[in-house]
């Protein structure tokens, strides 16, 4: 840290993404990627003849992307929102939507930039501790008279709550904005986003990055009620008006015409989670019931921190945490049948040659 570094950000404890190596060639199931490539459309939608228009300044309201977007959901272009990936428009509804007489509310164990992002703008906030077992008790969430932020599935454990209880919660804090983070919801849960139909302060996050393969694009978006879209319009046209380039709106718009192709790798992605989850049962693992591109789960012999290590070493990349209730287990992303071939397979052989851990 520099002395110019002003004095509100001394502390200020920066999100940590997956660690990304480059001193060897790794199978990496560590940063919920997706193990397919974009569609075909998408790659010939980002090839010479977009490109030779980068001399231009795109549309910043994206309005053909999101035209796409809103046929896709049935809702209202004006119900769109676009940005440089989610993780922008999380940045941007704690911008719009809190402040020290509107707190924030979030899980105590879920994604780790909601901390961050109420540390930054110095912002009260409420953690909720999810039971023993990592559930989110949506009575805990009711009522709350606060802005609540949720990801379902959550992170890192992929377990959900229904939408039945999402609209509780967003029933009982009608003055307050809810905000749904549905980065995996993909892969296996529902999504809340008909409700916006009904609650003007429910805002649904999605992204582009996992189950239409565009992580290296940053490319997320929005649906909620129109009033909530201009809000955040106004903090984007405030901040940078042109956060998506050209390359990755033409990207976009082709995925969501191939949208069937991403649909039917997330069949994949769900298979290749069942067939991981019912091998590691048979080393006695015990693994949380996932509704995401990634599961979380423990060792019988080990903690998370010894699993981790042992798999690197072996070339292969998974998530841990050092932190109290986590660090018995690591996250894992369910990539293509051939990487879940190689993790299971090293996962086996890390069991016959490390010891047994003494507190197990």
């Amino acid at each position: 840290m520099s002395r110019f570094l002003s004095a509100r950000f001394a502390a200020l404890e920066a999100y940590v993404p997956g660690e990304q190596p480059q001193d060897r060639s790794y199978v990496k199931l560590n940063t919920n990627e997706s193990p397919f490539p974009p569609s075909p459309e998408v790659i010939a939608a980002v090839s010479a003849g977009e490109a030779e228009r980068l001399n231009l300044y795109p549309d910043p309201e994206g309005r053909r992307l999101r035209k796409k977007l809103a046929d896709l959901y049935q809702v209202g272009e004006e119900n769109v929102f676009l940005s440089n990936g989610s993780d922008d428009i999380l940045n941007f509804a704690f911008m719009a939507f809190c402040d020290q007489e509107r707190p924030v509310a979030f899980p105590d164990i879920s994604y780790g930039f909601y901390p961050v992002f109420a540390q930054l703008y110095n912002l009260p906030a409420t953690v909720i501790p999810l039971g023993e077992d990592f559930t989110l008790n949506p009575e805990d969430y009711c009522e709350l008279r606060q802005n609540i932020v949720i990801a379902n599935p959550n992170a890192p454990t992929g377990l959900a709550i229904s939408v039945a209880d999402i609209e509780g919660i967003v029933r009982s804090n009608p003055d307050h904005v809810v905000v749904i983070d549905e980065a995996y919801v993909d892969f296996g849960a529902e999504s809340c986003y008909p409700l916006i139909r009904q609650y003007d302060n429910l805002l649904v996050s999605m992204t582009f990055s996992k189950s239409r393969s565009m992580a290296g694009a940053r490319l997320g978006f929005a649906l909620g009620s129109a009033g909530l879209i201009r809000d955040l319009n106004k903090i984007k046209y405030s901040t940078n008006p042109y956060n998506l380039d050209r390359l990755t709106l033409a990207a976009g718009e082709a995925a969501v015409d191939s949208d069937g192709y991403y649909r039917a790798n997330c069949r994949t992605i769900m298979e290749n989670r069942a067939y991981t989850v019912g091998e590691l049962d048979k080393l006695g693992f015990s693994t949380l019931p996932s509704q995401a591109n990634f599961i979380f789960t423990r060792c019988p012999r080990m903690d998370g921190g010894q699993l981790y290590r042992a798999l690197k070493d072996r070339g292969v990349l998974v998530r841990y945490w050092d932190k109290p209730a986590l660090r018995d287990y690591v996250r894992v992303t369910i990539g293509s049948r051939e990487q879940m071939d190689v993790f299971l397979a090293q996962v086996r052989n890390i069991l016959k040659e490390e010891p047994a851990h003494e507190n197990r």
